[in-house]
């Protein structure tokens, strides 16, 4: 039987790897970015409407728009280009607007189920055609929307689903070349402004999140560090839940 052990002191050692970012200008996106370059990899940081940061010493840039249908490739291309390797890529661009059901028009129905669904399934395939002989690692950015909706996000919710079951898809298709595909999904992350724009929407949150606070974008990017990482080398079709444990409460 082969001992695939990796020394604790390396398990989170990204020198030498290279992790895509997409929707990495700011929020959650960034906070995964940068905590890849803490841990030492190449990123290749992805923007569409704002140009994002170099994120570390090795890090590299690219704006470009992901409803474009080869656009996915071209970031593929890109990394390849720059760093010659694509060892992980996190699914992380979305959109998340508000609006109730009735009203909904079909192109807003179209927008958030390609920017949320469309841009995973284009990335994940993109990705999977660099397949190096240490594997890859892809994961998809959903929301506890996904498994407990909310009123006003019936088509945020359905597409964040939808990833769900996309990322055990994928996760049985692609695991037989070396590609492991899991899934994060967080549940209410702080930004700048929030507070101000929805306080009551924070304070019930706080109120009710057993761990008592809103999630960082660290805390989501230490998931993905991890899912990532020869930590997680035997999983792969699963969604790690970071909410502070919101989803335990009972509804009765």
């Amino acid at each position: 039987m082969t001992d695939h052990t990796v020394p604790v002191a390396s398990l989170f050692d990204f020198t030498s790897r290279t992790v895509v970012v997409t929707g990495s200008g700011k929020g959650i996106g960034a906070g995964i970015a940068s905590r890849f370059a803490e841990a030492g990899a190449a990123v290749v940081s992805h923007g569409r409407s704002i140009k994002p940061p170099t994120y570390g010493a090795s890090g590299h840039v690219i704006q470009l728009d992901l409803h474009a249908a080869h656009a996915a490739d071209e970031l593929a291309a890109f990394a390849i280009e720059r760093t010659g390797r694509i060892d992980a890529w996190i699914n992380n661009a979305a959109s998340q607007p508000v609006g109730s059901f009735l009203s909904l028009t079909v192109e807003e129905e179209r927008e958030v189920v390609d920017a949320n669904l469309g841009f995973v399934m284009r990335g994940t395939r993109a990705a999977a055609q660099h397949v190096g002989s240490a594997g890859l690692a892809i994961v998809n950015i959903a929301s506890i929307e996904g498994l407990v909706p909310a009123i006003g996000h019936s088509h945020y919710a359905a597409s964040k689903a939808a990833v769900l079951q996309h990322t055990r898809a994928t996760a049985l298709e692609l695991g037989p070349i070396g590609v492991r595909v899991n899934a994060v999904a967080p549940g209410l992350i702080d930004r700048p402004g929030l507070v101000d724009d929805w306080p009551d929407g924070v304070r019930r949150w706080e109120q009710a999140v057993p761990l008592g606070r809103l999630g960082t974008p660290s805390d989501v990017a230490d998931a993905c560090l991890f899912l990532c990482s020869p930590a997680s080398r035997w999983i792969s079709g699963a969604t790690l839940v970071v909410d502070g444990a919101m989803l335990t409460r009972s509804p009765w």
